[in-house]
């Protein structure tokens, strides 16, 4: 084989190889340990703790949906088919409650990838058993339901029971508060994601706090592909709700800041 042609041979090897070891456009840059030009994730003030008397100041980058003031600006009516009109739940003393015929509300904004912070309360008097004992949910699109439930000394099926993703999978433990008092749900929500081709390459999977207790991890669990809308429902009861509020969130070094610049010696 002429010299000429084994040249341009190789040349042509050696060009395929550096293409395949060029990081994809929408692939992240990948470092080394301890690497000092990887960005520096942003600084977020991260709010305050809620207590039994008082919602918690939400971390400075969420995305507030109830604040306890009004619910027409963030919610329509409706559930799975949000119709558009202002929601009839009563306001008041910093919560939300359902009303006889409220029906449910829905979120306007949509969203992606986020942790989803919910407050919720039963009503103290208890009245009705297993199912028809505090019962609502929080819905994320296609994922499904979170169930609301007061299941303090409350038996029920352990797929329907609070916390659970509602007729899949039971709570890892029950982690219920008493009647009346205010509960936190924090759901880690991160939705399939599809190559050109619309194949998955990464299933969607719910990660699930209940009262600061994790109850579900990484459980792959049925989505929509895009954004979702948040629902909570009205199943009969009183149920109260407060301090709504979703994260978006990104993948690693995405939204960070530069290095500092090295100092002048």
């Amino acid at each position: 084989m002429p010299r000429l042609a084994v040249a341009a041979g190789l040349a042509a090897v050696l060009a395929l190889s550096l293409t395949a070891q060029e990081p994809k456009k929408d692939e992240p840059k990948k470092y080394k340990s301890g690497d000092r030009t990887r960005p520096r994730p942003r600084v977020v003030d991260p709010g305050t703790a809620s207590t039994s008397d008082a919602p918690g100041r939400p971390p400075a980058d969420a995305i507030v949906l109830f604040d306890g003031k009004d619910l027409s600006a963030e919610w329509v009516r409706g559930g799975k088919k949000a119709d558009d009109t202002k929601p009839t739940w009563k306001v008041e003393n910093g919560y939300a409650e359902i009303v006889p015929k409220g029906g449910a509300i829905q979120s306007i904004k949509k969203f992606g990838d986020c942790q989803v912070h919910v407050e919720w309360a039963t009503p103290k008097e208890v009245k009705g058993s297993d199912q028809g004992r505090g019962n609502s949910g929080v819905y994320l699109g296609g994922f499904g339901e979170v169930q609301v439930l007061d299941s303090f000394e409350n038996d029920t099926y352990p797929d329907g029971q609070a916390a659970a993703l509602y007729g899949k999978f039971p709570p890892l433990v029950n982690a219920s508060r008493k009647p009346g008092e205010w509960q936190t749900y924090d759901i880690i929500a991160h939705l399939p994601k599809v190559d050109e081709a619309g194949k998955v390459v990464r299933p969607g999977r719910l990660t699930v706090l209940h009262n600061g207790v994790l109850v579900h991890h990484a459980v792959e669990f049925p989505g929509k592909i895009g954004e979702f809308g948040i629902s909570l429902q009205d199943h009969g009861n009183p149920v109260r709700y407060r301090n709504i509020w979703v994260r978006k969130l990104a993948d690693y070094d995405v939204g960070g800041t530069p290095p500092p610049e090295p100092k002048k010696k």
